[in-house]
């Protein structure tokens, strides 16, 4: 198994396409100056050791050496032995509203990324537990199967949005279905399905589903996101200034709905929790979680890993090489040579 030790350090790949947009600028920058002392095909008569093509070649190098570097300070590991742990835990699953309505602004930044920023803090009080990820709308998906791999659950979610599920409306009663066959089949296990949404179903009939899963002994817990009060759905691919319109013409106003949302963990016997622009509720639902009796859970895991970022160092080295063989000028002893077919 591969992973990165430092995985945050990867963040810092974001600044390479920002150093070449600062070269490219430069180079324009350049350029104009140029013209100002006459036309090219003169000046470069004038000036024959002059390359045009070298300096972006060195520059790119450059910053292909500064990713490997990145990805060498990131710590990239090879597991080398798979171990089997028992370990005392319940499994969750987690079931994410990804529908329209989700890009309501009532909660900011919107009702969305304010789920999914529960759900990272969620993952992050994890120990032993074991966690699986369903996203729905007018169907319900499975995105994560159940793993104790947190690490990788939390990189999914920047990659969440209504986009992802190609059925809109909210089937609440989907996502407990799939939940219901996405847990384990060990009889033994203690379950725990958290949904997260504004509670808009008008799909089926989410609690008598509730109803079904608890008899299965699956706890149902409601994160209702989004204000009684309502917010206008905005149209991505029109701006913000505009919303999501009725068959009439009237602005369509999305209203959290926690009379269902109660409903649903009354009848799925765990707790309603609402969450909002100060506080998310997560103690309360971690204090309510951490009464389920813990079951033994048998994962098997890498215990042992190879460090393989010498290999990355010695990309960057190598490049950094080629990159002080290539000049910035021409060479008029080495003139004839062309290096990667580059003699200008």
């Amino acid at each position: 198994m591969f992973r990165f030790e430092n995985i945050e350090i990867l963040w810092f790949l974001l600044v390479v396409p920002a150093l070449y947009i600062v070269f490219l600028l430069s180079q324009a920058m350049g350029r104009k100056k140029m013209d100002l002392f006459g036309e090219a095909g003169v000046l470069e008569k004038l000036m024959p050791d002059i390359s045009g093509p070298r300096p972006v070649i060195k520059n790119i190098l450059y910053l292909l050496a500064l990713v490997f570097i990145i990805l060498a300070l990131a710590r990239p590991q090879y597991g080398t032995k798979l171990q089997e742990l028992k370990r005392k835990g319940i499994e969750i699953i987690i079931a994410l509203d990804v529908s329209n309505s989700m890009m309501a602004g009532d909660i900011q930044p919107n009702r969305l990324e304010k789920a999914k920023q529960a759900i990272s803090k969620m993952v992050d009080r994890l120990v032993n537990d074991q966690i699986g990820l369903i996203v729905f709308a007018g169907k319900a998906y499975s995105q994560i199967p159940i793993t104790n791999d947190y690490a990788s659950a939390k990189m999914f979610l920047s990659s969440i949005s209504p986009g992802i599920v190609p059925v809109q409306g909210t089937s609440i009663s989907s996502a407990i279905d799939l939940a219901m066959s996405s847990f384990t089949p060990a009889e033994d296990m203690n379950r725990a399905l958290i949904i997260i949404t504004d509670g808009e179903d008008h799909e089926d009939d989410p609690v008598k589903m509730a109803e079904a899963a608890a008899k299965k002994g699956i706890k149902i817990y409601t994160i209702g996101v989004g204000l009684p009060k309502g917010s206008p759905i905005p149209e991505a691919s029109k701006g913000n200034n505009s919303f999501m319109k009725d068959k009439d013409g009237n602005v369509v106003i999305s209203k959290l709905d926690e009379k269902m949302l109660q409903q649903i963990a009354e009848a799925g016997k765990g707790k309603y929790i609402r969450a909002n622009n100060t506080r998310l509720g997560l103690n309360a639902l971690f204090d309510d979680i951490e009464k389920i009796e813990k079951k033994e859970i048998e994962t098997r895991v890498y215990s042992e890993y190879e460090d393989i970022f010498q290999y990355f160092v010695a990309v960057a080295l190598l490049i950094l090489i080629v990159e002080y063989l290539l000049l910035s000028r021409k060479n008029r002893k080495l003139k004839h040579i062309s290096l990667f077919g580059i003699n200008k």
